[in-house]
């Protein structure tokens, strides 16, 4: 079973909508028994990331999320991908979950629409199993105006908005998609396919 965490913040059922269409064994929950006992975990989100990381803290869950992320397949999507980070700058500076080395700072003006809402190209960095039945150049769904700073090591594709935007980013069994996996047609539901074939050999 994945599950989904229930914070208060996100795209939640969008994400149990595309798992459910996949037949893929989902839950949403913030009951730290069934955190534990998931072979893997999506952590959603949108919104601003302080709101976020205050919803996150007061469920008593962000030690638990840290936990659990370094034993199981562990994906963030959007915002919850920029949670995944050690700080973020957004209205003020702000802790996340540390999982990633790297901060999440506004995408520079570049002359291009901020925010970053469309569909844009995938650019291979470091091929990570996420991207298996993925090809370079396929796309996918973004919606953001901060973007994360973190070394080339941890990411797995980029994509071009005036700058290199990290899309993908990977660092052991842990995951974050900027993009909405489950709002990118086919290619992002092979990504959850992936991501939940991952959790079927972690059991």
């Amino acid at each position: 079973m994945i599950a989904v965490v229930d914070y208060g913040a996100g795209n939640l059922f969008s994400v149990l909508n595309a798992l459910e269409y996949l037949k893929i064994p989902a839950k949403l929950t913030a009951e730290k028994t069934e955190l534990q006992q998931a072979d893997a975990i999506i952590l959603p989100g949108v919104g601003a990331f302080p709101d976020a990381m205050r919803m996150l803290n007061a469920t008593g869950l962000t030690e638990l999320l840290r936990e659990e992320a370094q034993k199981k397949p562990f994906l963030g999507i959007c915002l919850g991908m920029q949670m995944l980070f050690e700080t973020s700058c957004e209205f003020e500076i702000t802790a996340g979950l540390g999982l990633i080395p790297g901060e999440i700072v506004k995408i520079p003006d570049t002359g291009l629409k901020i925010p970053h809402m469309g569909w844009n190209q995938l650019e291979f960095n470091r091929k990570c199993p996420l991207l298996d039945g993925v090809a370079e150049n396929d796309s996918v769904y973004f919606v953001h105006s901060y973007m994360a700073q973190t070394a080339q090591e941890n990411v797995s594709a980029y994509c071009d908005y005036g700058v290199k935007v990290p899309a993908l980013v990977w660092k052991n069994q842990i995951y974050g998609a900027q993009f909405h996996p489950e709002k990118s047609g086919k290619i992002g539901l092979q990504m959850l396919r992936n991501f939940a074939a991952m959790a079927q050999k972690a059991k």
